[in-house]
């Protein structure tokens, strides 16, 4: 795994999520019968994966969530958006 690949982890832990790094190659997720929700906030996609790691969280989040630099998700994922609105999310680009 590359250095550094989990710091985008912060932003999760802002949005709500219980997740202790290890080191910057391991984390570890406490979410078994987690009774409050993930909080909607602004963030900014790092790369590819951790932009989709910060849109599932978003789509789960309470609340409307901002993602900025989106182009690097549009890089893996095209049509993104499109998708996962026929799949009843609710996703709009500004």
């Amino acid at each position: 795994m590359f250095e550094s690949r989990l710091f985008f982890v912060d932003k999760l832990i802002d949005m709500g999520a219980q997740i202790i790094l290890c080191d910057p190659h391991r984390a570890t997720i406490i979410g078994l019968e987690r009774k409050t929700k993930l909080r909607a906030t602004t963030m900014t996609s790092p790369d590819i994966r951790a932009g989709v790691a910060l849109l599932i969280a978003a789509l789960s989040a309470k609340g409307t969530s901002i993602i900025h630099n989106i182009e690097q998700i549009d890089r893996g994922y095209e049509n993104i958006d499109l998708r996962l609105n026929a799949l009843g999310a609710v996703i709009e680009r500004i």
